[in-house]
């Protein structure tokens, strides 16, 4: 049908110029025989506008040209993108709700994070893990995160599932997540009830001992599952929002975080058992099922809602041997090839993970440990009941601090785009293309554009975060008061936000730009080389903020070993010297942060077609965050 179109086409064309002499031959579009992944064999259009639509020449700012000239190139660019039915789908400019939609899973996804460090340190405390232990327990998300990611990211570049190549690790995850959550909050149940079948009573060490060795299991297997749907997500995000909005789709996602942060902190600071008593009789009971039922009822929505390309229309991947040893070469290999600003940004998140970790895992635990100090001055004979109640209200006070936190970290992530040099360029998208470049002289427009800092751009932010986030964690060692420390860790949010955007604003972008490139270069010249894809790409990220995790968890370790007093003893100043000295890292993380350029560059071609318009003066795209309302 689409043969028979264009000869029809042609023929009138034929006829047009007959009846009218006087039309100039320079009008004619040459045609290019190259094929494509639909099977049709002509294309109307050349690859070198193919080429210029599909990639943004400059990243941070738009340029604004004459009105006439913008008008010309809007008009070739509709020509040129009508031309491709792959492009209109999958790189037109995305609404909010496709956003929202696209999303909204990694929310549910930190709602069961939040779950596990706002209360899992409490819950391992209270069936009688020593300190020491513990932070060797938490070891396990670094160390699967290391491994799992990277390997589901191989896994799901090379998937050709009618589903996508995401979405079946996206559901494989999350159901592993909600067996995981269910199966740890009822640890002491289940391990009881069959030890019990047999005689053993509840109250002895060696049941004791089983639950602590069955509870440690299923934090592995938590830590290993959401490694896994954590991968899929963020993949799934980049694939399916366009080149030029990657920005705009992690800084939604970063919104969707600081919501499931904050449902999850405001939850863990009510009495909940007392309010939803038939969702168990604990409050981490209660916390896991309402994180199993957000976790799956926000990956339906994704999953059901966006699209992916279909895998099966892309060329096959080269598979190499099976094996661990083949696993670690191709992913040292992979990191060799890493484009150059995603290695930068590994440099900085390896840096900054140092410090982030322990805060992340003991913020709670370290205004508990405040909470407790004069209770325990004051009566320092406490029961054993006594004391688990005094610190499962310490727990709850250490969670109202999470949700300031969690608060601040989304007031960020929705108030700083505004006033952050736009980061991504907008020219070449197809639906804004068609529209008057005059709507960027609304008054809307006109507003946010005066809302600008010029100077402050995404890396320049972020760099500021890291200063932020040091200077807060110095002054813990001082701070002892529930409402200083509830300010520090806060204030800390601002640094969280900037952590779950930046970064990952530069890898997508980066790396959205190169498959774009990839998947024209092959529609033209048919399959290439391997290449690695966003999978390998962000695993490869995720390594980089799970290895110095590994490193943060032996250095906590041994703090707690020489530092840390039995628990209901008071004096306690373990969890200040920690996060104080995660801060030591971070500075050095803010320098190499300053060492990041904040343009994206990709292949000479797509630099030197950029280079002419580049010169003009810089204003921000029609609208914020390059999305449609």
């Amino acid at each position: 049908m689409g043969e028979l179109k264009r000869l029809t086409d042609i023929s009138l064309a034929e006829n047009e110029d007959e009846s009218s002499p006087g039309r100039e031959s320079a009008e004619m579009t040459p045609v290019d025989h190259s094929p494509s992944l639909s099977g049709e064999t002509t294309r109307n259009v050349s690859f070198d506008r193919v080429a210029k639509a599909q990639h943004e020449q400059s990243p941070l700012l738009s340029p604004a040209g004459s009105g006439h000239e913008e008008e010309e190139a809007m008009i070739n660019d509709r020509t040129v993108l009508e031309e491709d039915e792959r492009y209109d789908a999958y790189h037109e400019t995305k609404s909010l709700w496709y956003m929202i939609l696209l999303t909204v899973s990694i929310g549910g996804l930190q709602l069961a994070w939040s779950v596990e460090l706002s209360n899992g340190t409490p819950y391992l405390l209270s069936l009688g893990l020593s300190k020491s232990l513990m932070a060797l327990v938490w070891i396990a998300g670094p160390l699967t995160g290391a491994l799992v990611q990277p390997y589901v990211g191989m896994l799901s570049d090379r998937c050709r599932s009618p589903w996508g190549k995401r979405k079946p690790f996206m559901v494989g995850g999350g159901l592993a997540t909600i067996i995981s959550l269910l199966a740890l909050s009822w640890a002491r149940e289940i391990v009881g009830g069959f030890l019990g079948l047999f005689g053993a009573n509840p109250e002895s060490q060696g049941v004791k001992t089983s639950i602590i060795v069955f509870a440690v299991l299923w934090v592995y297997c938590l830590d290993f599952a959401i490694n896994t749907v954590q991968a899929a997500i963020r993949a799934f995000i980049l694939d399916c929002a366009p080149s030029h909005q990657q920005e705009s789709a992690n800084s939604m996602a970063s919104r969707a975080v600081g919501v499931g942060n904050i449902i999850g902190y405001v939850a863990g600071y009510l009495d909940l058992p007392k309010y939803v008593w038939f969702f168990g009789n604990t409050q981490f009971k209660v916390l896991c099922v309402i994180a199993s039922l957000a976790l799956g009822s926000t990956i339906s929505l994704s999953i059901s809602t966006i699209k992916e390309r279909d895998p099966r229309l892309e060329p096959p991947i080269s598979i190499g041997k099976a094996g661990i040893i083949s696993f670690f070469k191709q992913v040292f290999s992979s990191i060799k090839r890493l484009p150059p600003q995603t290695r930068k940004v590994c440099e900085v998140e390896f840096m900054a993970w140092i410090g982030f970790f322990p805060q992340l895992f003991y913020s709670s635990s370290y205004i508990g440990d405040i909470y407790v100090q004069p209770y325990l001055l004051e009566n320092p004979n406490m029961t054993p009941a006594e004391i688990d109640r005094l610190y499962e209200k310490a727990t709850r006070v250490g969670t109202f601090a999470l949700l300031i936190y969690a608060i601040t970290s989304l007031s960020t992530n929705v108030l700083l785009p505004f006033v952050i040099a736009p980061t991504y360029d907008s020219q070449g998208q197809p639906k804004s293309s068609t529209v008057s470049p005059k709507s960027n002289t609304t008054l809307t427009s006109k507003f946010l554009n005066k809302l600008i800092i010029p100077w402050l751009t995404l890396r320049r932010a972020w760099l500021i975060s890291h200063l932020i986030f040091a200077g807060c964690m110095f002054s813990t060692l001082v701070v002892r008061s529930i409402g200083g420390a509830t300010a520090l860790i806060g204030i800390i949010g601002i640094s969280w936000a900037m952590t779950l955007w930046a970064p990952f604003a530069i890898i997508s972008a980066e790396v959205s730009k190169r498959d774009a490139l990839r998947r024209s270069r092959q529609s033209v010249d048919g399959p290439q080389d391997d290449e690695d894809q966003a999978g390998v790409i962000l695993g490869i990220h995720n390594m980089s903020v799970a290895a110095p995790q590994i490193l943060a968890t032996i250095g906590s370790s041994i703090v707690f070993k020489f530092l840390q007093k039995p628990r209901g003893v008071p004096g306690d100043r373990s969890f200040s010297v920690v996060l104080a000295a995660g801060g030591l890292s971070t500075l050095v993380a803010a320098y190499l942060t300053s060492r990041i350029k904040d343009e994206v560059e990709l292949a000479d071609e797509v630099v030197e077609e950029g280079r002419s318009r580049d010169a003009r003066p810089l204003v921000r795209s029609r609208s914020f965050g390059e999305m449609e309302y």
